[in-house]
């Protein structure tokens, strides 16, 4: 996700100046205002109708936006009759860590965990990946909130292993061998695209808020597995690659291939001081990232 000049602009204006408000920034602002404990658990939402006149949208976008949180575990009782209610038990994000937290999708589960990262005064958040593009996706809500004046981290670190250009990739692959790299080649450009927009995004807070930020990449022998999210030394978020068969046009043709959907891969959530099991995993998912690191992982630039 591409954060513009346009978009911190309209961050800055008054709500009777704004665009048309969408969906997400609904489910952003009622996010942030359970997490600020404007909105206490077990409390009763105003109903759509209020909330629409409120951001001046119609009711379908509320709806969109109350489903979004509800799928986060920030609310519950979402429908069209009665008002929505805030999940009695749980904080913000704290449905996603814990002995019995649930495992959720990607798409789900990073953005918040992610948000709250940025809430700390040095960010740090490593990152083991086959492209970023959920990485990249999940950054922007704090991103969002940076440029809202809701966030101001003092500084922010990022290090980001991809798999290397130079290697056969065991996914995702064309079911036939004989298939050309066209695979390949469109995952080399995904890879360097999200990696730019990711640090381009990053850095231009040192221009736009006097965030010291720095981004690096190492560049991996293989294929992972698995996705790693590392946050603040505190927090792993660990998902598995799940392939399937599935079949896509490119360039013009159909092709079959074995692919994993990285959005959609469930993460499970382990938390530092959550009992024995979560913290010796972060403790040891930390130790493996490091190693990676530090060994065999290689030089990664961003081109073609």
């Amino acid at each position: 996700m591409v954060v513009d000049p346009k978009s911190a602009s309209v961050n800055g204006r008054t709500r009777s100046q704004r665009p048309q408000t969408s969906h997400h920034e609904v489910a952003d602002e009622l996010r942030a205002r359970i997490r600020s404990g404007a909105l206490q658990p077990g409390q009763r939402m105003p109903t759509q109708a209020q909330l629409a006149d409120e951001f001046g949208v119609e009711r379908g976008a509320v709806r969109q936006a109350l489903r979004i949180l509800q799928s986060e575990h920030l609310l519950t009782n979402v429908s069209k009759g009665s008002p929505a209610t805030v999940a009695p038990d749980l904080g913000f994000g704290r449905a996603l860590t814990g002995p019995e937290a649930p495992p959720l999708p990607t798409t789900v589960a990073l953005a918040p965990r992610i948000a709250t990262a940025f809430a700390s005064s040095h960010v740090e958040i490593d990152a083991l990946c086959l492209t970023s593009v959920s990485l990249t996706l999940a950054v922007g809500e704090p991103l969002r909130r940076i440029h809202a004046g809701e966030l101001k981290p003092a500084k922010v670190d990022f290090r980001v292993l991809l798999p290397s250009r130079d290697i056969d990739l065991a996914f995702p692959a064309p079911v036939d061998p004989s298939v050309d790299g066209r695979l390949q080649r469109r995952w080399l450009a995904q890879r360097n695209a999200q990696g730019q927009v990711l640090r381009h995004n990053l850095l231009a807070l040192r221009a736009t808020h006097g965030i010291d930020v720095h981004i690096s990449f190492r560049a991996l022998p293989f294929t992972p597995p698995v996705k790693l999210y590392l946050l603040n030394g505190a927090e792993a978020l660990f998902a598995y690659y799940t392939l399937r068969r599935r079949e896509e046009e490119i360039d013009h043709e159909q092709l079959e291939m074995y692919d994993a959907e990285g959005t959609q891969s469930m993460l499970f959530a382990f938390e530092q001081g959550a009992g024995l099991r979560d913290t010796t995993f972060v403790e040891q998912s930390h130790l493996w990232f490091n190693a990676l690191w530090e060994t065999i992982s290689s030089e990664l630039v961003l081109t073609s």
